[in-house]
């Protein structure tokens, strides 16, 4: 990592010795276009007079830096990230005079030039460790500080920060910036906050304004995005989400809004969904929709919208101490988001979204070997930058709902309120909250928190049935079950349905809600009554496990499986066969079969989102490679029918298409996509909008029926940051050696390419029809990594050993020589062998299930 790996043990050590009062950062913007000039006066108490410490600073250079009036040498003071501060005071004046550096990776302050005009934009992103990439900072969360922002930009430009806005003056040395007139805004202090949720945005962003009414009165909102962008701006819809949010969270915290303004920016190259900076919060641009895009999207940006709202108390107002509780810092605000959606917004079914998207996600994360407790341990910022992940967003919402249920949704929220009020614009830990939620609960949480937060892994509940010569349940009970590397079983909440067929629909007709414990837990309220065509268990997806289906409920499910009225019990047995397929006790191309059977019809967006990701992979990586082939054919045949039947201009229509065109590769599919994208042959409803049409080419080009030639034809046309991203795409998408060592070499073993056009690279080469093209990565891959990892920034690095693993071509070898890299490398950091280690057991896994499907 640039710049030294802080461990919370230094943390800790510098936090019990300085405590910071203020910062006033002064940064011009208008140096050039590679770096940018920051000076940084910092005023710090110290417990030990004549102690030492440290300030960090990652950039091009440090010029001075003077402690008390003492001139340091910063030859001498400064490395690896760190200024070196000694003999000092009890109270103390630092200030940095320094040049920082302009990312293109999405880390720090960065840049971006709008190929559709020239225009340049800024924007900051410092979680984890990255403010210090743009001022110098004591770079920990339990620092907070006041924070005093003055910028020099060029005139045209819109300024933003944490505070409002001020109206800009003449610079005090005016000059100009390709002949322009530069200006000075002097923004206001912040309160005391820590200094990963500062932010800076700067550029010629278009706005839209607004204001809420609050507890403290108007709070004015805007909602910024690039001047090329502003026409495909739904700033209504945006508004009305977070004004919805506003009200929701109010009520329900019992604080007013902490901060003075709420800005949010769509932000080019942004690496993340989104991040909480206090009053200015920063969003991925694809949320700008400039072509037709699914509800499941539409629903998601909400969900993002309100999550990064509800950071604003939980996590802003009251932040946790260390990283360790980063896990609650996320949870809580995707289980608030979440909640808020569901109670406030159109979109009430947002805990079935949850269950199919996020659970899904969380349980897929949790059987890795990478797996960690809900409150893992961070021994170092490596340590947390690889733990944004399933266990910290999806598991921990997921306990957190059952936390919900166990305490009652009363006494949590007043829990809540007692927490915010006693330790606002303060530091706490996971104890501090437990204190307060048992105070209104009445319940001790100790060994609640040991099962559910200590503990990796995920169980799995499954029904032991016993039938009667009558056709009656003569017993019942629910089989819980752990792996061998995660033995713990845990008390669940929830529901047993069970579910008749009736005229060809499967309606519950029996709903027993009770609490599992242990082994096994009888259900006695169902013994005596006839044995339903479906047992559910886990009905209403109240508790996190994974489920098991009876003999004849399976066979229920994979001939009924579009019986059902509502689309949670559906999604719920599609979740329990898509789990036994990746577990290997269900043969890939059954899976496939099913999900073909489940598609036509669907209109819940979320989950015909997650089963064509999950089928796509089934047929690809999960079958045996004797007969790869034709399951993908009767997939992509299966898909081209779905879409061809689905409601013209429809939600379905639109993820068939893009589904289909995905797989498309016999001679008629190729055929028919190029008519779609020439306009020759046409499908009634379908948008023929510049996405799709970058769909539907790069289709052609995977499948060797278009090239380079088509593809600067269609760049020429979307001009845009966008486009340039969907270029590098299909480029390395073409199904040549040459095409994917262009590639390779342009990603991997050269730098300089911006962190979206690197992960758009790394989705076209790992696209392929024929694997045998990714085969000479399998020992290329292993003998790079490690250098890769040392050599470039946290994000990036991930990105290229995630995004050029050839895990389409999972066999042996592979595994082998991963496996063979792990044993032979058990001094690399932890981040690089998790990343690597997850990578294998993702082979392993294919390995397992192709060899059931092989039986088949």
């Amino acid at each position: 990592m640039p710049g030294t790996n802080l461990t919370r043990d230094e943390a800790t050590q510098r936090s019990s010795l300085i405590s910071t009062e203020s910062y006033e950062v002064s940064l011009d913007l208008t140096t050039g276009a590679e770096t940018f000039a920051t000076t940084s006066t910092v005023r710090f108490g110290c417990a030990q007079p004549g102690a030492e410490t440290w300030i960090d600073f990652v950039g091009s250079s440090v010029e001075s830096v003077v402690l008390n009036g003492r001139e340091l040498d910063p030859a001498k003071v400064w490395a690896d990230g760190r200024i070196a501060l000694g003999d000092l005071a009890a109270d103390n004046e630092l200030t940095v005079a320094a040049t920082g550096t302009y990312m293109n990776t999405g880390e720090g302050l960065h840049r971006f030039v709008d190929p559709a005009d020239g225009e340049v934009y800024l924007y900051s992103q410092f979680e984890v460790p990255d403010s210090r990439r743009m001022y110098a900072v004591f770079e920990q969360p339990d620092l907070k500080a006041t924070f005093t922002f003055r910028v020099t930009a060029p005139a045209h430009w819109q300024v933003i920060s944490n505070e409002p806005t001020p109206e800009p003056q003449p610079a005090p040395e005016a000059g100009n910036v390709d002949g322009g007139e530069v200006a000075l805004w002097e923004f206001a202090a912040t309160p005391r906050i820590s200094s990963y949720i500062t932010a800076l945005v700067a550029g010629p962003y278009d706005v839209v304004r607004d204001s809420v009414t609050t507890r403290k009165g108007e709070v004015p909102l805007g909602v910024f995005c690039r001047r090329s962008m502003r026409p495909h701006l739904d700033a209504d819809n945006i508004l009305e989400v977070t004004k919805q949010g506003f009200a929701f969270f109010e009520e329900e915290f019992d604080q007013p809004y902490p901060f003075t303004k709420y800005d949010q920016i769509f932000t080019p190259e942004y690496n993340m969904g989104a991040m909480e900076n206090a009053g200015c919060v920063t969003i991925v641009e694809a949320y700008v929709f400039r072509s037709k895009v699914t509800e499941a999207i539409v629903e998601r940006r909400a969900l993002t919208i309100l999550h990064e709202l509800a950071h604003m108390w939980f996590g802003n107002l009251v932040t946790m101490k260390w990283w360790d509780d980063l896990w609650l810092n996320e949870s809580f605000a995707e289980w608030s988001s979440t909640a808020c959606q569901a109670e406030a917004t159109r979109w009430t079914d947002a805990w079935t979204t949850f269950g199919t998207a996020e659970k899904a996600w969380a349980y897929r994360q949790d059987q890795l070997s990478s797996t960690h407790p809900v409150a893992a341990d961070m021994v170092d910022l490596a340590a947390v930058e690889v733990n944004f992940d399933g266990i910290t967003y999806a598991k921990g919402a997921s306990v957190l709902k059952q936390l919900v249920a166990y305490v009652g949704r009363e006494p949590f929220r007043d829990g809540l309120r007692a927490y915010f009020a006693k330790h606002a614009w303060g530091n706490t830990t996971l104890a501090d909250l437990l204190v307060e939620l048992e105070a209104t609960s009445g319940r001790d949480l100790s060994q609640w928190s040991k099962v559910w937060l200590e503990t990796a892994g995920v169980n799995t509940l499954a029904p032991q049935v016993s039938v009667g010569a009558d056709g009656r349940i003569e017993s019942l009970e629910i089989v819980q079950t752990a792996p061998e590397s995660h033995p713990t079983l845990r008390p669940h909440r929830l529901a047993v349905g069970a579910y008749a067929l009736d005229g060809g629909v499967l309606r519950r007709v029996r709903r027993v809600e009770l609490d599992v414990d242990g082994e096994r837990t009888a259900v006695e309220e169902l013994v005596g009554e006839a044995m339903p065509d479906l047992l559910l268990v886990n009905d209403d997806d109240l508790a996190y496990a994974k489920i098991r289906l009876d003999e004849k409920s399976l066979a229920t499910a994979l001939e009924h499986i579009r019986a059902f009225e509502d689309s949670l019990p559906r999604s719920l047995c599609l979740g329990a066969a898509w789990d036994m397929t990746r577990d290997g006790e269900m043969a890939a191309t059954d899976y496939v079969r099913l999900v073909l059977k489940a598609l036509p019809g669907e209109t819940d967006s979320t989950l015909l989102r997650v089963l064509i990701q999950q089928v796509t992979t089934a047929a690809l990586t999960y079958t045996a490679p004797a007969h790869r082939a034709g399951v993908v054919a009767e997939l992509a045949a299966g898909l081209r029918s779905a879409a061809e039947s689905a409601e013209p201009g429809s939600d379905a229509q639109l993820q068939l298409v893009t589904a289909w065109a995905a797989l498309a590769r016999s001679e008629a599919d190729v055929a028919r996509v190029g008519a779609l994208l020439s306009g020759s042959e046409v499908l009634d409803g379908l948008e023929l909008d510049q996405d799709m049409r970058w769909t539907l080419l790069t289709s052609q080009v995977t499948a060797g029926a278009a090239g380079e030639a088509e593809i600067a034809d269609e760049q020429a046309r979307d001009n845009t940051a966008t486009g340039r991203e969907k270029a590098a795409r299909a480029r390395a998408s073409v199904p040549t050696p040459e095409a994917k060592e262009a590639a390779w070499v342009a990603a991997v073993e050269q730098d300089g390419l911006s962190n979206s056009v690197l992960a758009a690279m790394g989705l076209g080469f790992g696209w392929v029809h024929d694997t045998a093209l990714l085969e000479p990565y399998v020992d290329r891959y292993h003998e790079v990594i490690e250098k890769v990892w040392s050599q470039r920034t946290h994000h990036i690095a991930e990105s290229l050993a995630v995004g050029f693993y050839p895990l389409p071509a999972a066999s042996q070898r592979l595994l082998d020589a991963s496996q063979s890299w792990l044993d032979s490398h058990p001094d690399v950091s932890h981040s690089l062998r998790r990343t690597v280690s997850e990578n294998r057991d993702a082979v392993a896994r294919a390995l397992k299930a192709q060899a059931v499907d092989a039986t088949h």
